[in-house]
């Protein structure tokens, strides 16, 4: 049986006022809280060795050790604390060849090569100053923020040291560094640690906080 128009008609009514009132807090879903896992816990999972993928995270992991070993209270451990936001941008093992290469004009067979002639050349000081280049601290930025944010500037976690995102009309985005003369770094891999305040994407060049000749 079809109820009586002024029933609907009072139905429709109370629906409307909740609407234009809103629902109670409580009957809205609470967004789920963000993880605590750091990235340092992600770059380990692997393991502290090489391999031959070029497209994983091994040299930059022995990078942040180095770093860490050498000087404990170096900003760089800030990786290792899950608790505080950050949004990292992660070379890839390719990308740390690229640089190699860049600086000593050599041809690399393997990623240990690749870091051991980087921390030669380098000194732990200037690894220490590049790795803090590729972190944005206070911020755990996604992948689709990111490609919202076209000419944003973003303060690194080296002092007075700025990137800007450029955004594509392919959707692509990248990284516009200090130096002027080089490619600029795209971001090939996204969201990695995603659900945690530690965000990180994979970018395709190593980040340059000087503009090199």
């Amino acid at each position: 049986m079809r109820a009586p128009r002024r029933v609907v008609a009072i139905v429709v009514a109370a629906l409307t006022m909740l609407v234009g009132l809103g629902m109670p807090a409580s009957a809205h879903p609470k967004p789920h809280p963000l993880g605590t896992r750091s990235l340092a816990t992600v770059l380990a999972k692997d393991g502290t060795g090489f391999d031959h993928n070029p497209n994983d995270f091994d040299i930059a992991d022995n990078a942040v050790a180095a770093v860490l070993a050498a000087k404990p209270d170096s900003p760089v451990a800030v990786l290792a604390d899950g608790k505080t936001p950050l949004t990292a941008f992660l070379p890839t093992d390719r990308a740390f060849r690229r640089l190699a290469h860049d600086l000593t004009g050599k041809h690399y067979r393997s990623e240990k090569a690749v870091f051991t002639d980087l921390a030669t050349t380098l000194g732990v000081d200037t690894i220490e100053s590049v790795l803090l280049y590729h972190v944005v601290p206070g911020t755990t930025i996604t992948y689709k923020q990111a490609l919202r944010s076209n000419g944003a500037v973003l303060q690194t976690a080296l002092p007075g040291a700025t990137l800007k995102v450029k955004v594509t009309r392919h959707h692509r985005v990248y990284l516009v560094d200090a130096d002027t003369d080089d490619r600029n770094p795209r971001i090939v891999k996204i969201n990695i640690n995603k659900g945690n305040v530690q965000i990180a994407h994979g970018i395709d060049r190593v980040l340059r906080p000087v503009d090199l000749p």
